[in-house]
């Protein structure tokens, strides 16, 4: 078994790190270069830089921040907001991003996934999936509807099936959040995960609502994520990724030891 990821998120706005619950009542957490270092001297697999505003507001994503975050920490990074082209791929890729997530550019065209992967390989190409669940009948079955825009726009699409859509066009791996859980650290919303994870043949990372090691656990275990996300218990350090991946170990699942994760 390959070793399972374990991978802070940077949720930038302005150029800072944030965090809030469901999206909402965002808080400054730091530098995202600082917090990126960090995170890399900490035994991070991986790092996620989101830029939050960028599709909202219609811009492109914040290349100067990027080349900061990149050239301090020396661990893949992955890079998020904004992206509607291949050209912007590039120059996101050129700034230092290893992948490149894509969430409403995506939904709103999904060819653009298959342009990019032609242009760059499906290893480069993210697509992160923002699901809400829906009300249902009593023993029915669970669904989630994907949103975009940050969370603020419905787009009647179902999420395993968009995931599934989104993988046949070129996606390489599936970053998949769920807006319920994001910020309420109640835990990963295991049965969206094992939804997705179940009828794809790509990676799926695991994020919103992590409260502590058990909850990656927990990701991997019942959701069967190959890697798990968090932001807020990294940033205020209520749990350290050293913390988090000897839970991973002690429960028999995978994962990369270094100096730093053990210190």
């Amino acid at each position: 078994m390959l070793a399972r990821r374990v991978i802070p998120c940077l949720d930038v706005d302005k150029g800072r790190v944030v965090k809030g619950t469901k999206f909402l009542n965002l808080t400054d957490e730091g530098d995202p270069a600082e917090l990126a270092e960090r995170y890399a001297h900490e035994g991070a697999d991986e790092i996620v830089f989101l830029d939050i505003t960028a599709a909202h507001e219609r811009r492109g994503t914040m290349l100067d921040v990027v080349r900061r975050t990149a050239s301090r920490a020396f661990v893949p990074l992955t890079v998020g907001g904004g992206v509607r082209s291949v050209e912007e791929m590039r120059d996101v890729l050129r700034a230092g991003a290893d992948k490149v997530s894509f969430n409403t550019a995506a939904v709103a065209t999904p060819e653009l996934l298959t342009a990019c992967a032609a242009r760059f390989g499906s290893q480069a190409v993210v697509c992160a999936i923002d699901a809400r669940r829906l009300p249902g009948l009593p023993g029915s079955d669970p669904s989630w509807e994907v949103v975009t825009h940050g969370g603020r726009n419905a787009t009647e699409l179902d999420a395993v099936e968009w995931a599934r859509r989104v993988v046949a066009l070129g996606a390489g791996e599936l970053l998949v959040t769920s807006m319920d859980r994001d910020g309420t650290r109640s835990g990963f919303d295991t049965e969206l995960l094992l939804a997705i994870a179940t009828r794809v043949r790509v990676p799926v990372i695991a994020s919103g609502g992590a409260a502590g090691p058990d909850d990656f656990v927990a990701a991997v275990r019942d959701g069967k994520a190959d890697a798990v996300l968090a932001a807020s218990i990294f940033h205020r350090r209520m749990h350290s990724i050293a913390s988090v991946k000897a839970a991973m170990a002690a429960a028999g699942i995978p994962v990369r030891i270094t100096e730093e994760s053990v210190a």
